[in-house]
């Protein structure tokens, strides 16, 4: 069973994908604090990460750039209503290959196919 970890500030969007992908198979754990998510984060746990890219306190990146220092091996989605973040994101981590982006509105059952997609790649 792969296990997801998602840290979203909203906490409806936090628990609905949770519960989405729970009833589809995955086990999860769900923050909407990114500090909170990062205290909490051991290497080898998660098979992936959906992150929130617009956070108070540490953005989506940040976090996936603390995260990576535990566990270089970790896959990630980050999640946003924007498009501008890939740009940034490529400026941030330039040697990643990071092209799994989640754009919200999105329903349950295509969340599910992009999760499954990403941890079916590489």
């Amino acid at each position: 069973m792969n296990r997801i970890l998602i840290v979203d500030d909203d906490h409806d969007i936090a628990l609905a994908f949770g519960k989405g992908l729970e009833n589809n198979g995955f086990k999860v754990n769900t923050f909407t604090d990114p500090t909170s998510a990062l205290s909490e984060f051991k290497a080898g746990i998660y098979d992936l990460l959906l992150l929130d890219v617009k956070m108070p306190k540490m953005n989506g990146f940040e976090l996936f750039g603390e995260m990576v220092k535990i566990d270089d091996k970790v896959k990630v989605c980050f999640i946003t209503a924007y498009e501008v973040y890939y740009q940034a994101l490529r400026e941030v981590f330039p040697t990643l290959n990071i092209e799994c982006f989640i754009r919200k509105p999105i329903e349950i059952a295509a969340l599910v196919e992009k999760v499954r997609e990403e941890l079916n790649s590489k």
